[in-house]
Formats: C-alpha cells, sequence, structure tokens
C-alpha cells in the first residue's frame, strides 16, 4: 500500500455562546454610554460613602473634634489640627469634606431603606388589588389615589413633625409617602398578567391564592418595578435633602446633606458659597446618576419604549 495521506477534515466549529436573558440585559444596558457613565458615577459615591471613617480627616458627628475657630475657611485653608480642609469648613467649624462624605451616608441609607419598604408594601398591596378584584380593588385604588393627589413633600413633611427627628422617622415618613407609586404600577401588570394562561393552569391545579400571585405573578410584574425604585430612590434623598433643609429631618448633630446646605444659606450672600454650593453639587451627582441609571433600565426592560 502506498503511504498517502489521509485528508484531515476540519474540527467541528465551536457551539455558539448561549445568550441568556441576564446576558441580554447586561449588554443592552452597557450599549448607552451615559447609562454606564452614570452606573459608574453611582458605585464611585457609594464606595466613598461607605469609606468615609477611613477616608474622612474628620469625624463630623464628633462634636469635640469640631473647633469654632476653624468656622467659613474657605478651601484650601489648613485647620487648627494641622490637616488641610480641601472644600473649606462649615458655619460650626466642621470639615465640608468630611461632612459630606458622612452625610452621603445618610441620604443612601435613607433612599435604601425606604425605597426597600416601599416597594415590599407597595407590591404586596397592589398584588391583592388586582388579584381580589371588585370592592377590595376599588377600596384599595381610591387609597392610593388619594395618596397620591396629596403633594409628596407637604405628606412628608407633616409625617417628620408629627414624628420627630432621626433617619427611622424619616425613612417611616418617606415609606408612607412612596408606596402608592408602586402599588399602581404593580396593580395595573398584575391585571394583565392575572388573564394569562398560567395563571388558569396554577388555579385549575388547586394551588393557593398566595402561592398562585407571589410564586407566578409576583415575578412578572418585577420589571416595572424595578425602574419604579431607581426613580423613587433619587427621589427619596431630594425628599430627605428637602426635610432637612427646612429643620426637620435630622438635628445638627447629625449633618446630611440637606443640614450642610442649610447651614451656609445664610452665608451665601457674604461670600462664603462653598458651604452650601459642594455639599449641593455632591446631592446633585447622587440624584443624576440614579435618573441615569434607571432612566436605562426603563429602556432596557421596556424595549417598546426604547428611544
Amino acid at each position: 500500500m502506498s503511504d498517502t495521506a489521509l485528508p484531515q477534515t476540519a474540527p467541528p466549529p465551536a457551539p455558539a455562546r448561549e445568550e441568556t436573558p441576564l446576558r441580554r440585559f447586561v449588554r443592552s444596558f452597557f450599549e448607552d454610554r451615559v447609562a454606564v457613565f452614570g452606573l459608574g458615577l453611582f458605585a464611585l459615591i457609594v464606595l466613598l460613602a461607605l469609606a468615609a471613617p477611613l477616608i474622612a480627616p474628620q469625624n463630623p458627628y464628633d462634636l469635640s473634634a469640631v473647633d469654632v475657630m476653624d468656622s467659613r475657611l474657605p478651601p484650601g485653608e489648613v485647620s487648627g489640627e494641622g490637616f488641610t480642609m480641601w472644600l473649606g469648613s462649615d458655619g460650626v467649624g466642621r470639615d465640608l469634606l468630611s461632612g459630606i462624605l458622612y452625610g452621603l451616608r445618610i441620604s443612601l441609607t435613607v433612599g435604601a431603606f425606604s425605597g426597600i419598604l416601599a416597594a415590599a408594601i407597595g407590591m404586596a398591596v397592589g398584588l391583592i388589588a388586582a388579584y381580589a378584584g371588585g370592592r377590595t380593588e376599588s377600596a384599595i385604588m381610591r387609597l392610593v389615589d388619594l395618596q397620591l393627589s396629596l403633594p409628596s413633600v407637604l405628606v412628608a413633611l407633616i409625617l417628620v413633625a408629627g414624628l420627630g427627628k432621626g433617619v427611622d422617622k424619616i425613612i417611616i415618613a418617606l415609606v408612607l409617602v412612596q408606596w402608592a407609586y408602586y402599588a399602581r404600577t404593580v396593580r395595573g401588570t398584575a391585571l394583565v398578567e392575572r388573564r394569562k394562561e398560567y395563571v388558569e393552569a396554577a388555579q385549575s391545579l388547586g394551588l393557593s391564592h398566595a402561592r398562585t400571585v407571589f410564586r407566578h405573578i409576583l415575578p412578572n410584574c418585577l420589571a416595572p418595578v424595578i425602574v419604579i425604585v431607581t426613580v423613587q430612590t433619587a427621589h427619596a434623598i431630594s425628599l430627605e435633602a428637602t426635610l432637612s433643609f427646612l429643620g426637620v429631618g435630622l438635628p445638627q448633630t447629625e449633618p446630611s446633606l440637606g443640614v450642610l446646605i442649610a447651614n451656609g444659606f445664610q452665608y451665601m450672600l457674604s461670600g462664603s458659597y462653598w458651604i452650601s454650593v459642594f455639599p449641593g453639587l455632591a446631592l446633585l451627582l447622587t440624584i443624576v446618576s440614579i435618573n441615569l441609571v434607571g432612566d436605562r433600565l426603563r429602556d432596557v426592560l421596556n424595549p417598546r419604549l426604547e428611544k
């Protein structure tokens, strides 16, 4: 036999990588550079807030570390303790950079906890209204309409004035203000899902009402809720700053961004602009970054709204 070389067959092509819904979501989200910028900015803000005790040159909550002689120092001046106040100091001598970093912790905490609690309450109420129907739905939705007809700032102001100052009181007030947004959104989505075949199949199998609602209908209502969470988180942060600016939010010993802005408002015309401007910029960047992410989430989770 002749030593003839057998033809080599080409290796089989590698199987195409399956694109899961999560990968499709991530790919669609990162196609928008503005949204990626907003996500990166928000991640940086969160990181700075978490690392505040490590990188802040001063603890603004420790009144023994605050020197009144350092009040209203312009940016770049050296304090009496020997460290540089890169953003200046406020009217009582607190380092403004430290106050902003610790204030971000309060703003993000209030926004996160109030958003999670309001979403849980609102989703439960909306699902019950959509699934029960009849008079139960009518009564719940009239309560939701009444809640949404009132100005959020006014309701939160009344609640905080009655509950008192403190982070927990602000969170309770914001939850009572925001739950209706989630209830209306989930109720509308759940009404559509309730008419689908899988709900009829679950009912024909004898599944309990609670399991049908929370195990089958609820997962299909999460897409709009995720968008509402981002929007309402930014709204909660701005409301907390508004309440603190008006003097009914947090005490002066726990400076949030709203408290810092309020402390410098009286010095704006005297030239000490930095006391209000820098905390205001930090608040603005936080809200804008969250809204950029929320806007892209809305487009990705609802392709019909894609611009």
